[in-house]
C-alpha cells in the first residue's frame, strides 16, 4: 500500500536520486561505453565510500540500520553533496520512526517590532514552512498584501505555486520555485510528520504541476543571499538583493531583508513605493 504521507522521502531515495545524476567522469571514475543506467552504479558508489556493495545495496532498500558519521561523511564526498544537501542526508538518516508531537509556533513580539521597525527596506519573517509570519510596511506593499490575507494563504510557497498571478509579481519565478521546493524538502526530511507541513505538501501537488516535478527531483536549499526581481503595478521592476539571517531557536524561523544598491532605479522605487503606501500623519 502506498504511503499517504508525501513526506515520506527515504535515505534510499534520496541515494538513488543523487546517485543518477553523477557521471563517472565527475566521480573521478574511468568512463564506460555502454551503460543501462544514467550516473553511477551501485557498486561503484560503494567503491568510492570504502563499502561492501551488500550493505549499500540494503542502504538504499531501507534494510540496514542507521549509517554512522562515517559513513555519512563518504557518502556526502562521494556523491558529490554541497553543505545543504549533506544536512539533509543526515535529516534522512536520523529521521523519526514515528511521529512526533507537533511543534508549538511562537513568534518573540521583540522579533516582529524588529521588523515593523525597518522603514526603507521590505522584511519579513519565515519559518521553513514558507509562512510567513511577520512583515513591515514595504514588504506588504512589494510582495503580497499580508495584512489582507487569510493566515493559511500567508505563505510564499502557495504564492508561488497557486497564485495565478505568481509569474507576473516574481521575475525570476523559475528560481524561486525551484529554491522554495528546496526549503521545503529540507523541512520535510527534519519533520516528515509535521501535519502543517503534510497538507502544504499534499495542496501544491494537488494544485501544481510545476511543483510535483520539482519534487520528484529531491532537489534541497538553504536560503541564503542572493538577487530577486519583483514587479509592482505602480513602480515597474524593483530589482533588489536579500540577506537571510538565521533567528536562534528550535523554530528554524529565518528573517529575510531586501535592500537595493545605492542610488539604483530599485532604491528609487522603493522610495516611491514607501511614499505610496505611508500611512496619513495624525491631525
Amino acid at each position: 500500500m502506498a504511503d499517504p504521507n508525501p513526506l515520506a522521502g527515504s535515505l534510499g531515495a534520496y541515494l538513488r536520486t543523487r546517485r543518477a545524476l553523477l557521471t563517472p567522469e565527475e566521480a573521478g571514475l574511468p568512463s564506460t561505453a555502454r551503460r543501462r543506467v544514467p550516473g553511477l552504479r551501485r557498486e561503484e558508489v560503494a567503491e568510492l565510500v570504502g563499502l561492501s556493495t551488500d550493505y549499500y545495496v540494503r542502504l538504499e532498500q531501507g534494510r540496514a540500520e542507521r549509517p554512522s558519521e562515517e559513513v555519512l561523511d563518504a557518502l556526502g564526498r562521494a556523491l558529490r553533496l554541497g553543505p545543504a544537501e549533506r544536512a539533509h542526508l543526515r535529516d534522512l538518516a536520523r529521521r523519526p520512526r514515528r511521529a512526533a508531537a507537533g511543534r508549538q509556533e511562537v513568534l518573540r513580539p521583540t522579533l516582529r517590532r524588529v521588523v515593523e521597525a525597518m522603514p526603507a527596506t521590505p522584511a519579513v519573517v519565515m519559518n521553513d514552512r514558507n509562512d510567513v509570519l511577520a512583515w513591515n510596511r514595504l514588504a506588504a506593499a512589494l510582495i503580497a498584501d499580508f495584512p489582507q490575507l487569510p493566515p493559511r494563504e500567508r505563505n510564499m510557497a502557495r504564492r508561488i505555486f497557486l497564485d495565478p498571478n505568481a509569474r507576473a509579481v516574481h521575475l525570476d519565478w523559475d528560481d524561486a520555485a525551484r529554491a522554495t521546493v528546496g526549503i521545503l524538502r529540507m523541512a520535510a526530511g527534519r519533520r516528515p510528520h509535521d501535519p502543517e507541513l503534510i497538507r502544504l505538501i499534499g495542496e501544491l501537488s494537488l494544485g501544481s504541476a510545476e511543483f510535483r516535478t520539482l519534487w520528484a527531483g529531491h532537489h534541497v536549499h538553504e536560503k541564503g543571499h542572493g538577487p530577486k526581481r519583483f514587479h509592482h503595478p505602480a513602480v515597474g521592476e524593483v530589482a533588489l538583493d536579500y540577506e537571510t539571517f538565521r533567528v536562534p531557536g528550535a523554530a528554524h524561523h529565518l528573517l529575510v531583508v531586501y535592500s537595493a544598491a545605492p542610488g539604483s532605479p530599485a532604491e528609487e522605487a522603493l522610495c516611491l513605493l514607501g511614499a505610496l503606501t505611508a500611512e496619513p500623519a495624525p491631525r
